[in-house]
């Protein structure tokens, strides 16, 4: 057997990131041209992939917030839009994806999920969700996760007031599969 040098190994492992970063985009970029409420396959959509739910975004947007606690949790920054699942149990870096906020905002804090529901039923919005995550409350308004069952994830009516966190349907059955009753929950500027 032939040993291999150490540049060789660095250049094959260099090679493998970035395939699986190649194929991340490529499959962000799939992701956000089937969800964006169109109803054409394949057309992207007419906002920037930072804003659109389900987008991989920028490379700074994708690390975790510093100040976002340890161990396992839903991390969701208010300002970027952005949750991510955390769980440094597992190999491989945290599944992170945009969101599109109700118009009532949980306050910065760690909170805990209070209740998950499959669905499907009406939120607050009257559309029908599904794989709701609760896990605050604010001025009356229920705030959690959830997914619209239709797919869409457009901007809430601003004279409504929902706590309607959503996201793809396919983040949605991610974040509910990962964040069972009681999941800690950190929520950033």
């Amino acid at each position: 057997m032939a040993k291999l040098g150490s540049g060789a190994v660095v250049t094959a492992l260099t090679a493998g990131a970035l395939a699986l970063v190649a194929m991340l985009a490529v499959q962000a970029k799939s992701s956000a041209s089937t969800t964006a409420g169109t109803g054409t396959v394949g057309k992207p959509p007419a906002v920037s992939a930072s804003s659109t739910p389900g987008a991989a975004g920028s490379a700074k947007a994708a690390a975790v917030p510093k100040d976002s606690g340890t161990g396992k949790r839903v991390v969701y920054s208010v300002g970027q839009k952005r949750v991510w699942l955390v769980d440094p149990g597992q190999s491989g870096p945290s599944k992170t994806f945009t969101v599109q906020p109700g118009t009532v905002d949980p306050a910065p804090g760690s909170y805990a999920v209070f209740r998950t529901r499959s669905g499907p039923y009406a939120g607050s919005d009257g559309k029908q969700i599904k794989n709701a995550v609760l896990f605050a409350s604010h001025d009356g308004s229920i705030i959690g996760f959830s997914s619209a069952v239709d797919g869409s994830t457009p901007a809430p009516d601003p004279s409504k007031h929902t706590g309607g966190i959503r996201e793809t349907v396919a983040d949605g059955q991610a974040l509910f599969d990962f964040a069972p009753y009681n999941t800690k929950v950190v929520v950033v500027a």
